[in-house]
C-alpha cells in the first residue's frame, strides 16, 4: 500500500447529499463502507468531519451571531456528525473513537496526542471532532493540525470534485485539472480547495495532500493502495 496512516477530511455539506441539511443515511452508509475498505487491509484510519451540513460559524455573522460564539456552535455540529459516522461505522464491526477538542466526557474523548496515537496502533478509526477547539480555525486547519500530530502519511480530501482545477469546473467548463501540483502554485494562485493555514501547516512540514472524489465508489481504496486518484500536492 502506499499509505499506512492516513487522515480522511471530509465536509459537513458532503453528509447531505440531495438533501438541503442534515445527514443523508445513504452518504453516511457510503462513507463508513469505503473506510471499511482500508480497514479491512489494516490501514490506520483517522478522520476530521466538518459540519457545515448543520451550522457554519463563518455565516453566523447573517443570523446576528458574534463569530467567536458561531465557530463555537460550528464545533458542536462536527460532534454530532462525529457521532452518526461513528454509529455508522460500528455498525459495520469497525471499533472506533470519538476524540473531541472541546472536553465532553460523556459523549467523546478529550484529545491526548498520544492516546490517539496508540488508538491508530490497535486499528481504531479515531473520528476528530471540535475543530482544534479554538475559534477563527476551520475544519481544515484542524485536519492539517491532527494529521501533522498523529505523523499521518497524508491528508486525503475528500470532495465531490476529481482533484483541483485552475477554476471551479461546475462553472467553468474550461477549468484544467491538475494531476500533481506544488503547495507554492496553490497558495499563490488562491486555489480554495483548503483554507491557507491548512496548506502552509502542511507546506512546512511537508505532508502531501490528495483532493479527490470520495463519491465514487472505491476510489478511496484505489488512492490508497498507489492508483494515481485525484490530485496530490506536495511541496
Amino acid at each position: 500500500m502506499k499509505y499506512n496512516r492516513v487522515l480522511l477530511k471530509l465536509s459537513g455539506e458532503s453528509l447531505m447529499g440531495s438533501q438541503k441539511f442534515g445527514i443523508s443515511p445513504e452518504r453516511l452508509q457510503h462513507y463508513a463502507y469505503e473506510i471499511k475498505s482500508l480497514t479491512d487491509h489494516q490501514v490506520e484510519v483517522a478522520i476530521v468531519i466538518g459540519g457545515g451540513n448543520i451550522f457554519r460559524g463563518l455565516q453566523s455573522e447573517a443570523s446576528g451571531i458574534e463569530r467567536v460564539q458561531g465557530d463555537y456552535m460550528g464545533m458542536m455540529a462536527t460532534v454530532i456528525n462525529g457521532m452518526a459516522l461513528q454509529s455508522a461505522l460500528e455498525n459495520l464491526g469497525i471499533y472506533t473513537r470519538l476524540v473531541s477538542a472541546i472536553e465532553m466526557k460523556q459523549i467523546a474523548e478529550p484529545y491526548i496526542r498520544r492516546r490517539a496515537i496508540r488508538h491508530l496502533e490497535k486499528k481504531r478509526v479515531v473520528i476528530f471532532s471540535a475543530g482544534t477547539g479554538s475559534p477563527y480555525f476551520t475544519t481544515d486547519s484542524a485536519a492539517a493540525l491532527r494529521a501533522n500530530e498523529i505523523n499521518a502519511n497524508v491528508i486525503l480530501k475528500g470532495t465531490r470534485v476529481d482533484g483541483i482545477y485552475s477554476a471551479d469546473p461546475e462553472k467553468d467548463p474550461d477549468a484544467i485539472r491538475f494531476d500533481r501540483i506544488s503547495f507554492a502554485k496553490v497558495i499563490s494562485n488562491n486555489l480554495s480547495v483548503m483554507d491557507m493555514t491548512a496548506f502552509t501547516i502542511c507546506q512546512e512540514n511537508n505532508l502531501p495532500i490528495v483532493v479527490f472524489d470520495i463519491n465514487e465508489k472505491g476510489n478511496l481504496w484505489r488512492l490508497v493502495s498507489g492508483e494515481p486518484i485525484g490530485t496530490l500536492v506536495e511541496g
